[in-house]
């Protein structure tokens, strides 16, 4: 496989971040627990082949964690989605920030295999936080992934970046 290089979003990305999120995402906004996210216009990595965008990360930096917003792979199981992780822990690691937190659904099992075989541990379930984005977002599907009802977000962290 071709070596794939991770770069840090530029400005030049923003347009091209903001229609690959909208195939993605169904709509170029995220919404998680109520708030609106605009992945593309925020920090994070991409991943290109041919100037074809196929792996983003994006995040928002708080006070004392980084909170991973989107990460996608068009092209999985080749390490695309470990290595946009390990990217985001390194800014961290940057930033002086010792904890990285995200969310994910209850339907979307692969997401949370993915996540906990990377470090990550379930912190919080949030019972209803997606039904109360769907009042935001309609768009957002009633049912996902093995055909599960989609009702909750779960969280998940990682506070050990530094080891």
């Amino acid at each position: 496989m071709v070596k794939l290089k991770i770069t840090k979003i530029e400005r030049k990305d923003r347009n091209l971040i903001k229609k690959f999120i909208k195939n993605r995402w169904g709509s170029d906004e995220v919404v998680y627990n109520g708030k609106i996210f605009l992945p593309h216009k925020l920090s994070g990595f991409v991943v290109k082949y041919n100037q074809k965008l196929v792996g983003l990360i994006t995040y928002k930096k708080y006070k004392n964690y980084l909170w991973i917003v989107t990460i996608d792979s068009l092209i999985e199981k080749k390490g695309i989605g470990t290595r946009l992780i390990n990217t985001v822990k390194k800014e961290a690691k940057n930033l002086g920030i010792k904890k990285i937190k995200l969310r994910t659904t209850n339907d979307n099992l692969n997401a949370l295999r993915f996540y906990q075989k990377r470090g990550f541990r379930i912190t919080k379930i949030y019972k209803g936080a997606v039904d109360y984005s769907r009042k935001i977002k309609p768009t957002i599907p009633l049912v996902g992934e093995n055909r599960i009802p989609i009702h909750d977000e779960i969280e998940l962290e990682i506070n050990d970046i530094f080891k």
